[in-house]
């Protein structure tokens, strides 16, 4: 009987040491919030805005910005970029009501992936494939210049981009729009760091996407589950490390396929296995990781966007993009409801208070603040 008073009052005591461990609620909501990459409509912002809501009062990590609304008409200039003119203010008034180093990001590969397109007053911009087709420094430096010169001067501080997959035309997301440099992996990474060494010129930052290797998936994970078993192999890996080696990865998405070579149970973005024992563990990566949109139905017909949540997070994702533009819908209020999961989900034990401090300090780190 003694002995299992005993037992008891261990296990009592350790769980009040571990809700004694908790900061206030409003830290947790701060470091949760912190995690979160968000999107919004339309192309200006006024103080009772979504935006607003999002960083002047629940202080997201992130904004991710589109030009065309997929959950409304998927029109030229219908979400969040019209005008060089209107973004520009629209990102400082942003800017202006966060009280942290807000993190501004959008989609500007060049070429078929590119925000900031001519009909909005841009400069016109080339494929990854042009470039590394063409296998020229000073070209691929010059159009990777002038492009992240428009994004400074638009306040777009982040770019999701470059890819680094491997490059295969029957790549429905990525080969089949030209996005990658190349085959061969050594130019993949040559360019991707002329690129990134560019953005960083202008003082942008760079997402190496989409790890551990997009290229040789033939569907499309937005609209379901995506197997690369049979087609995936370990070069892949290959530009992702050579970027890292070299100090250029400021972040890196991850891809929501499944790829029994690495996790036979979960995909890469709930994978503990690839997020933290590959690509941290093994390949050195300390950096932030960032997750492909985790309302894509390659997630979201397969997990409930708790489980996903919590699985990401210990997986070791930092950010997580949410950008409220895809199929499954626009909901204004998703931001608050996942601050709110992941809060449950640290109270009770499933997710580490540590793993939203190790996010936390991560994202800092990024933005350049002690």
């Amino acid at each position: 009987m003694k002995r299992i008073f005993l037992t008891l009052a261990i296990v009592l005591l350790a769980a009040g040491s571990l809700f004694a461990q908790l900061p206030p609620d409003s830290v947790l909501r701060r470091y949760a919030a912190g995690m979160l990459m968000v999107g919004f409509k339309g192309d200006s912002v006024t103080e009772d805005c979504d935006a607003a809501r999002y960083v002047r009062d629940l202080h997201v990590g992130a904004i991710v910005l589109f030009d065309i609304d997929v959950t409304g008409d998927a029109t030229l200039g219908s979400r969040n970029i019209t005008s060089k003119e209107r973004l520009t203010r629209m990102t400082a008034q942003l800017q202006a009501w966060a009280d942290y180093p807000l993190l501004i990001a959008t989609d500007q590969e060049g070429g078929k992936v590119a925000r900031l397109k001519p009909q909005y007053g841009f400069l016109p911009t080339v494929t990854a494939e042009y470039l590394g087709t063409t296998d020229n420094e000073d070209t691929t430096r010059y159009y990777a210049s002038r492009l992240a010169r428009e994004m400074c001067e638009s306040g777009v501080n982040v770019n999701l981009a470059p890819v680094v997959d491997v490059l295969n035309h029957d790549c429905a997301a990525v080969g089949h729009y030209l996005r990658c440099f190349s085959t061969d992996t050594q130019v993949i990474a040559r360019h991707a760091g002329w690129f990134i060494d560019e953005c960083h010129r202008q003082g942008v930052l760079c997402t190496l996407k989409h790890f551990p290797g997009h290229g040789n998936a033939i569907d499309d994970s937005h609209y379901g589950f995506v197997d690369v078993t049979n087609g995936w192999t370990p070069a892949e890996l290959e530009p992702f490390k050579a970027l890292i080696d070299a100090g250029k990865a400021d972040l890196i998405m991850t891809a929501h396929l499944f790829n029994r070579n690495i996790d036979d149970e979960y995909p890469a973005t709930l994978s503990k296995k690839t997020l933290t024992d590959l690509l941290r563990d093994e390949m050195g990566y300390d950096g932030v990781i960032v997750t492909d949109d985790l309302y894509m139905q390659a997630i979201r017909n397969n997990y409930s966007i708790p489980t996903a949540l919590e699985l990401a997070i210990n997986a070791g994702a930092d950010l997580i993009c949410v950008g409220n533009n895809i199929s499954t819908g626009f909901e204004a209020d998703r931001p608050f409801k996942l601050v709110d999961m992941i809060v449950t989900s640290v109270k009770e034990g499933r997710i580490p208070w540590s793993r939203l401090q190790e996010s936390h300090e991560r994202i800092m780190k990024l933005t350049g603040k002690p």
